[in-house]
């Protein structure tokens, strides 16, 4: 011990963790998920579906229709896709919780020793695996349960009107920009402006996403401007020779 210890010094504080815990980061993983895909569709699909009907040579008015008609089908489209999966989720994660009820309600002495076990896997010694399960089976054997046996926290359920609602509205917003971008230039460069627009938000999206999530923003980065371009040009191409096969 030094010299300052011995005089009381207090001790040092402990380190700063910046990773979220399990459960904060699961929740903000569920929103992310649901409104990064939300907005990204919404650009891209929005993107393809203008610039494809932009290479046929169609009209201002023709463009906004299209884009229009295609935002309000994929942001749908969404909604009740996200509604449906989460929706499911939940309903698993409600039976998961039901029958864990009844296990702790038939049989409690089975059940505090599975939870002592799975402490006990974990690098715990038997008595103390046994402790703690007790303690926390005394607290609330069924989040002590589903948080360890299954990987669910019964206040947190998921949501699927949350992921619904994220969805429609990141879409909704996504799918504003490429058709904004198509309908205002002049015709000469509205393709141009269309896909630089594109590609930025890609950029934006694909940065965002991997900040959030505490990952590599440049290979999302690269994977959303790859796959936004590649999606533009396969779409503007096929409405470059559906143009041309019409004339």
């Amino acid at each position: 011990m030094t010299a300052s210890r011995a005089q009381g010094t207090p001790p040092d504080p402990p380190p700063d963790h910046d990773e979220a815990h399990h459960g904060a980061l699961g929740g903000r993983l569920n929103w992310l998920r649901a409104a990064v895909l939300g907005a990204n569709d919404g650009v891209v699909s929005t993107a393809g579906l203008v610039v494809g009907v932009a290479g046929a040579n169609s009209s201002s008015h023709e463009l906004l229709t299209a884009g229009l008609a295609g935002l309000l089908a994929g942001s749908l489209s969404m909604a009740a896709g996200e509604y449906v999966s989460v929706s499911t989720q939940r309903d698993a994660e409600q039976a998961a919780l039901a029958m864990e009820r009844r296990e702790l309600r038939l049989t409690p002495e089975a059940e505090l020793a599975e939870l002592a076990g799975m402490y006990e896997a974990k690098g715990l010694d038997p008595e103390l695996a046994r402790q703690v399960a007790e303690q926390l089976t005394a607290h609330d054997a069924l989040a002590a349960h589903a948080e360890t046996e299954l990987g669910i926290d019964p206040d947190e359920l998921t949501n699927p009107w949350h992921a619904a609602w994220a969805s429609f509205a990141a879409f909704t917003v996504g799918a504003l920009l490429p058709l904004l971008a198509i309908v205002l230039p002049p015709q000469s460069v509205r393709v141009w402006v269309t896909v630089v627009a594109v590609l930025a938000a890609l950029v934006v999206t694909g940065w965002s996403s991997a900040w959030l999530g505490g990952a590599d923003p440049r290979r999302a980065v690269l994977r959303n401007v790859l796959g936004g371009g590649l999606a533009m040009g396969v779409t503007y191409v096929v409405g470059v020779l559906m143009g041309a096969s019409g004339d």
